[in-house]
């Protein structure tokens, strides 16, 4: 019998947990500046502050999937 590492309660933590980084680097992203005009939104909260947190919670999020322990 084969027995896997990873349940699917795990997969379906790590799936969660992935899309909370796309959504992190999605917050991360917008219009960038050039050389004649300087854009002050990269210095934005959501770009900054937000977003990386997000991106820091959907790490924290994934390890916890990895390391959750499937019911025998």
């Amino acid at each position: 019998m084969n027995k896997f590492a990873f349940d699917k309660v795990n997969y379906i933590l790590l799936a969660i947990g992935m899309i909370i980084i796309i959504i992190g680097f999605i917050l991360m992203s917008g219009s960038g500046s050039n050389e004649t005009v300087f854009d002050a939104e990269i210095f934005s909260v959501r770009r900054i502050k937000i977003a990386p947190a997000v991106c820091f919670f959907g790490f924290i999020f994934m390890i916890y999937g990895i390391m959750h322990k499937p019911k025998d």
